[in-house]
C-alpha cells in the first residue's frame, strides 16, 4: 500500500519525510519517518543511497530521534538515508496495553509476540525486517532514493536491543550494527523479563532466542561489525537494566571480531548522549556501507 506523506521538513540540506502506511503485519496504520540526504536529491535524476535503520526506545515514536538525535547531521555528510520506524502498533486498545510505560504500546521490544492479546498485532520483528523495507524499497516515490542492498541498523535502549538482536538473528540482512545504551541481556533484567513474559510466555529458553548476549554466541569467531556506547552516568545502567558487561563477556567467550564496547564518562541515557555520538555511529555504518 502507498505511503501518505504527512509533512516534508528541510534538514541539513536534505528532507525529512513524515509518513504513514497501512500495515498488513500489525493490522494498524504505522508511522515512519525517512530522512533523505542531499546526495539523494541534488542530482538531475534520483540517486539511490545506503540506508541506516534507527530503532527507538521505550515510550518513543519516530519523532523523538529525528528531532533530537542529530543523526541527520552525519547522514547528510555521508550520504545516507535514515529510516525511523515506530516502536509498536498503536490504537488497538488491547487489555493491558497502556497500563505501564515499559510494556505494551510504544514498548514492543521488536519481537513477534506469541501470547494473547498481543499475538495478532505485535509482530514488530516481521514488520521491521520484512514488511517495512519491502514497502519502502518498492514504493515508486521513496524507493527510487534507497539502495536495498546497502542497509545497516542502529538503535537506543529498547531499540538498541532491537538493533542488536535483529542483526544477529538475520546474518547478511544488515551490513553492520550499533547501539546506544542497549538492553543487552533482556532475559536477565527487569525490563526484559517483564516484556518477554508478557509477549513470549514463561519459557526462558524461548527468551534466549531474542537476547543479544545469547545470540552473539552463535557468531563464534565471526566479524560482528558491532559498536556499542554506554554512558557511565546512565541510571538504567547503574540499576542493572542494560548489562553491557554480559554482552561483552559473551562476545569474548565466542571469540568474535569487530566488537567494540565504549563507556562514555558521565553521559546519561538521554538524547544529549545520543546527539553527542550520533555522528560516530553514522560513520560506523558508513564504513561498512562503503560510503
Amino acid at each position: 500500500m502507498p505511503f501518505t506523506t504527512k509533512a516534508t521538513i528541510a534538514s541539513f540540506g536534505g528532507k525529512l519525510l513524515k509518513l504513514s502506511h497501512p500495515s498488513s503485519t500489525t493490522s494498524t496504520e504505522m508511522a515512519v519517518n525517512v530522512y533523505l540526504p542531499p546526495a539523494a536529491l541534488t542530482s538531475s535524476s534520483p540517486t539511490k543511497v545506503p540506508v541506516l535503520v534507527y530503532l527507538s526506545g521505550l515510550t518513543c515514536s519516530p519523532e523523538n530521534c529525528s528531532e533530537k538525535g542529530f543523526f541527520q547531521h552525519g547522514a547528510s555528510r555521508r550520504g545516507i538515508a535514515i529510516v525511523y520506524p515506530d516502536t509498536s502498533p498503536r490504537g488497538l486498545n488491547l487489555p493491558g496495553e497502556k497500563d505501564a510505560w515499559d510494556f505494551g504500546e510504544a514498548a514492543s521490544f521488536y519481537i513477534d509476540a506469541t501470547q494473547e492479546p498481543f499475538a495478532s498485532n505485535y509482530k514488530m520483528e516481521t514488520y521491521i525486517t520484512k514488511e517495512l523495507p519491502s514497502a519502502l524499497f518498492s514504493d515508486p516515490e521513496i524507493g527510487k532514493y534507497l539502495d536495498a542492498d546497502k542497509v545497516s541498523i542502529t538503535g537506543h535502549s529498547m531499540g538498541g536491543h532491537g538493533a542488536l538482536t535483529l542483526y544477529l538473528k538475520n546474518p547478511g540482512l544488515y551490513k553492520s550494527v550499533s547501539a546506544f545504551a542497549p538492553i543487552s541481556n533482556p532475559a536477565k533484567c527487569p525490563w526484559g523479563e517483564k516484556a518477554f513474559k508478557g509477549y513470549l510466555g514463561e519459557d526462558k529458553e524461548v527468551w534466549k532466542k531474542h537476547d543479544a548476549s545469547e545470540l552473539i554466541k552463535g557468531w563464534k569467531g565471526k566479524d560482528v561489525k558491532m559498536l556499542v556506547d554506554v554512558g557511565t552516568g546512565d541510571n538504567f545502567y547503574k540499576q542493572g537494566q542494560l548489562l553491557p558487561e554480559n554482552l561483552e563477556a559473551a562476545a569474548k567467550e565466542a571469540g568474535v571480531e569487530g566488537f567494540q564496547l565504549r563507556y562514555q564518562e558521565g553521559y546519561d541515557h538521554s538524547y544529549y548522549f545520543m546527539a553527542s555520538f550520533s555522528d560516530e555511529h553514522v560513520d560506523h555504518a558508513a564504513k561498512h556501507l562503503g560510503v
